[in-house]
This record gives C-alpha cells, structure tokens and sequence, in this order.
C-alpha cells in the first residue's frame, strides 16, 4: 500500500518539477531570440512559415514590447 502511495506522490512531485523546469526552460530561450533573429527564423521555419528580414524585426520588436510590459506590471 505504501509502495502505492510513494509512486503516486513522486509521480505529482516529477510533474511539477518537469513542468516549472520547461517553464524556466522556454522563457531563458525566448529571451535569446529577442536578440537573435537567426534563431527566431529557425524556429519560425520549424513551425511551417518563412519570414523575411522585415517580419523578423517587427517579430522581435513585438517580443521586446511584451517582455518590457511583463517588467512593467510587477
């Protein structure tokens, strides 16, 4: 019973840890593609849409305008 019980909790705890880690994970990386537009092509061309230098840079202004807004509020 107890074996049960230390699985379903470990299980809970990997959970939450895996997904704050991603959270974590995916903003350090978005941050850097504020300030690489090779990167941010690449993951647009991972997702299907090719994009040139004009929507690269109105891409990462629209980036920075959010981060500086999230600043903003706290």
């Amino acid at each position: 019973m107890w074996t049960v019980i230390i699985a379903v909790i470990t299980l809970i705890v990997g959970l939450v840890v895996g997904f704050i880690g991603g959270v974590f994970y995916l903003r350090s990386q978005m941050t850097k593609m504020q300030s690489n537009p090779e990167m941010l092509a690449k993951m647009a061309k991972q997702m299907g849409y090719n994009m040139n230098k004009q929507q690269l840079s109105k891409a990462q202004q629209m980036m920075k305008q959010q981060n500086f807004n999230k600043k903003g509020r706290k």
